[in-house]
């Protein structure tokens, strides 16, 4: 990554974004125009630097100012929810985590896309990026960026396993294939969100869902799918992986296996596309021999059933516009702003984070930068969001309870056991 060039932009637009706030909370002096505050979630100063450059856009018509979330994204949901609650009308414009959309749109804490802004900003985006950002058949927020797991290889140790990387695999290959050569597969194993990311994944490429009907009126009506075939097969590629995962697998989060790939651990990894990044900064800094990203593969996302396309992770961020703001219709031409493809190519280039626009993936730059990104666009063509649900939070950590850890789990009885605590939970019999 060409880090002091957008590092440099990053403080520049954080000096900007300073000088907004300032603005915006001075008593004295005319008024100016509106200010946005946009609440934004930790990055490497991308969205800062595109705050400054559509207030500059926008020509006096308006300012932006962000402020940052914390950094896990339970915690971001938390804050916005709670000031949200009180009908906080200082958010105009909020980065969110796509898992949390149905909750905020069912509370009504989303003002309405207008019918022009939705079909501007759904045109030539990649088909995950529109699913995870709609509700109840409606676009309820704006894509932005659009995240998604490849399956990452070491080109060196595959070789001789007799793997064709540029065909479909397995999950099932892969498991065998780092058997044969005693080799970890680095998937995440914490007792964490990417707990829930990864068996979504693999119920849904095996043709499953583990929310059949979200029921958002009724949480007890909720039905869930985790007793199907899908589920248990899923359960049983999780169960297989443990002893391929390496001696930390319960405790393995995308840093400890991007590390573990990076080190030569593990032949194979699914994970997202910052382990590039990654690898090319450690380059940089001396800290791994310049040919190891040489060595780096990719492909889709393996597969759960040998005769179904894979349904990888999708991730990323989309823009929600408060309900209560003073200025939706200035927000809303904002994020239009925010969401361009010059825009989305910077934050990809500059940040590492995927767009959800299909053009910025034969930008020029974006491809000297990452080769493998006509697969990160497959990937998210493919792509499916985690339950849609306005429950999300009891559901996902139902799973991440009953699921952890993977190794010790009983496929035939697993699936049933976590959907018995949501079903609990959901009814207010038991507390997470």
């Amino acid at each position: 990554m060409r880090r002091p060039r957008w590092r440099s932009r990053a403080l520049a637009a954080g000096v900007v974004a300073a000088a907004l706030v300032g603005l915006a909370g001075c008593g004295a002096g005319p008024a100016g125009p509106p200010t946005l505050n946009w609440y934004i979630n930790p990055d490497d100063g991308g969205q800062a630097e595109i705050a400054a450059r559509c207030t500059t856009a926008a020509a006096g018509k308006y300012r932006i100012a962000v402020s940052q979330l914390p950094r896990q994204s339970a915690e971001q949901r938390q804050q916005l929810v709670r000031r949200l609650a009180a009908n906080d009308t200082s958010i105009d414009i909020m980065s969110l985590d796509p898992p949390y959309i149905p909750e905020f749109a069912e509370a009504g804490f989303l003002a309405p896309v207008p019918d022009d802004v939705a079909q501007r900003t759904t045109t030539g985006v990649v088909n995950s990026a529109i699913e995870g950002a709609s509700w109840r058949g409606r676009l309820v927020t704006v894509p932005m960026w659009a995240n998604t797991q490849l399956l990452w290889y070491r080109k060196s140790m595959v070789a001789g396993t007799g793997l064709d990387m540029s065909k479909p695999v397995t999950w099932d290959q892969v498991i065998a294939a780092a058997q044969s050569k005693n080799k970890q597969v680095a998937a995440q194993g914490i007792r964490a969100e990417s707990l829930t990311v990864w068996l979504n994944a693999l119920v849904e490429s095996g043709g499953g869902q583990i929310v059949t009907n979200p029921s958002p009126d009724d949480p007890k009506g909720v039905q869930l799918g985790l007793d199907s075939p899908a589920a248990t097969k899923a359960a049983e590629i999780m169960k297989a992986t443990a002893p391929v995962a390496g001696p930390g697998f319960s405790t393995a989060s995308e840093d400890e296996n991007s590390e573990a790939f990076q080190g030569g651990d593990a032949m194979f990894s699914p994970i997202w596309p910052f382990i590039w990044g990654k690898v090319k900064s450690a380059v940089e800094d001396g800290s791994v021999p310049a040919s190891v990203p040489a060595d780096y593969g990719w492909a889709l996302y393996p597969r759960t059933d040998a005769s179904q396309p894979s349904k990888p992770p999708y991730g990323g961020i989309n823009l929600g516009v408060g309900a209560f703001s003073a200025n939706p219709e200035l927000a809303y031409e904002a994020t239009e702003c925010i969401t361009s493809t010059e825009n989305q190519a910077y934050y990809f280039v500059s940040n590492g984070n995927p767009a959800a626009k299909e053009a910025v993936y034969k930008d020029p730059e974006v491809l000297e930068e990452f080769p493998m990104a006509p697969v990160i666009e497959q990937s998210l063509q493919q792509a499916a969001p985690r339950p849609q649900t306005a429950y999300y939070s009891e559901v996902s950590e139902s799973i991440q309870r009953i699921y952890h850890p993977t190794g010790g789990i009983d496929p035939a009885t697993v699936g049933p056991a976590a959907a018995a605590l949501i079903k609990a939970v959901l009814a207010k019999e038991k507390l997470l």
